[in-house]
């Protein structure tokens, strides 16, 4: 933040004051734009390459596909100079795609064991001597229903404020594991039918996640 910050002011005072010092040959804006943007794209590099926890991929990949490019370079005061100079990007294809894929994997198995949790959590919760809560008059579960849509779809929208593709990867990726936690979620269920018919709010409970379905839909 502190890098981006200070090239983005620095390079605005070159823009504004600077760069009419000098011939238009010199091309100054332009140097300075390069040997900025090199530094950047060399710690960026330097960063990408050591040992990254799941939130500073994440974050170095804003940086390098959404922060840098759109943030920085499209500045009202930068975009036309910048775009004279073209800088390409912080980091190179190869390692930003090393990236992506480490954080797609991490991203795939920390939704697919949030839904795991989620659905142990709902088959011990039919088990407790409880009603189902009620929702808009309506026995349903918001834990599972709710919880499920909104994981999977947070986890999506994080994913696409990177960049577009990264987003429809992980779409693509989390369109497997959906149906396999549904599979899951149906067999509890069933075993739960078959096995619980003498529990005190069994019919509830069957209402509750036949409603659930409509959700899931």
């Amino acid at each position: 933040l502190h890098m981006g910050k200070t090239m983005k002011e620095d390079l605005t005072v070159v823009a504004k004051y600077i760069n009419k010092l000098y011939p238009p040959e010199f091309n100054v804006f332009s140097i300075y734009a390069e040997l900025y943007h090199n530094y950047f794209a060399t710690q960026a590099k330097k960063d990408a390459e050591s040992h990254l926890e799941d939130k500073d991929i994440y974050l170095l990949l804003s940086w390098v596909h959404n922060f840098y490019p759109k943030d920085m370079r499209k500045d009202h005061a930068l975009a036309m100079e910048l775009d004279k100079v073209k800088l390409g990007s912080l980091l190179p294809s190869s390692l930003s795609k090393e990236l992506e894929n480490k954080y797609l994997d991490s991203e795939e198995v920390t939704v697919k064991n949030s839904l795991s949790r989620c659905l142990d959590k709902e088959i011990q919760r039919w088990k407790e001597d409880k009603e189902p809560e009620k929702l808009n008059g309506h026995f349903q579960s918001e834990l599972l229903g709710i919880f499920v849509i909104q994981s999977i779809y947070s986890s999506q929208k994080r994913a696409e404020d990177i960049s577009k593709a990264v987003g429809e990867e992980l779409s693509r990726r989390l369109l497997k594991e959906l149906p396999a936690f549904l599979r899951s979620y149906r067999d509890a269920f069933e075993d739960f039918k078959e096995k619980s018919k003498k529990h005190k709010h069994y019919k509830p409970i069957l209402i509750a996640n036949i409603n659930n379905c409509w959700n899931f839909r």
